[in-house]
């Protein structure tokens, strides 16, 4: 591109050549966030495809496109930079301090984008439904957390675990624990004599 422009620089006038240099870099960054927005067409499309194939909630799809955006198009923000002239080294700076809070925040939320990252693989493994009876497995001889799965949001997942919704009892368990613990799950009338069964608790 460097080399088309001087060779055109070099064959017009000068009151020309004074516009090639606004327009030529008008050009990039319009391409850049034609790009960027092309990029962003194709992940769409493609979240929807796993969406319906993964049977994905819409609040996952959701998260994801929005930080495949904020990567996409802040990367497009710094390259339209670059090509307008921005020095080199200030967007370096700038990225590098971008990317130290997102590192900080990362680890600070941690534990948060870990049940995320599980509840996402809850639904594409199977691992359970919405319905289910899933009991957690404790060590030794101890009762398990059992209860009917009748909620999984990105944090938590809410088992019912005794009497009514008015007047029983739930536990909320982070969906990482789901990926720590052995998994017992029952299956049709097994289910039904699971929940009437009463718990033993030490």
């Amino acid at each position: 591109m460097n080399k088309l422009t001087q060779a055109l620089h070099q064959r017009l006038p000068a009151w020309a050549a004074e516009w090639l240099d606004i327009l030529v870099p008008t050009i990039e960054v319009v391409l850049i966030v034609v790009g960027a927005w092309l990029l962003m067409r194709v992940a769409r499309r493609l979240t929807r495809r796993l969406t319906a194939a993964y049977s994905l909630p819409v609040r996952f799809t959701s998260i994801f496109l929005r930080t495949v955006g904020v990567i996409v198009y802040l990367g497009a923000l710094l390259w339209a930079l670059e090509r307008l002239g921005v020095s080199g080294a200030v967007l370096w700076t700038a990225f590098t301090g971008f990317a130290t809070v997102g590192a900080v925040a990362f680890f600070a939320a941690w534990s948060v984008l870990s049940n995320l990252f599980c509840a996402l693989l809850i639904y594409v493994t199977r691992a359970f439904r919405i319905g289910d009876v899933v009991e957690l497995l404790e060590s030794g001889d101890k009762p398990g957390l059992r209860g009917q799965v009748v909620d999984i949001n990105p944090v938590y997942t809410t088992l019912h675990e005794s009497g009514d919704a008015e007047s029983g009892t739930s536990l909320q368990l982070p969906n990482s624990l789901f990926f720590q613990r052995a998994l017992r799950r029952w299956h049709g009338a097994a289910a039904t004599e699971a929940m009437a069964q009463p718990r033993k608790i030490d």
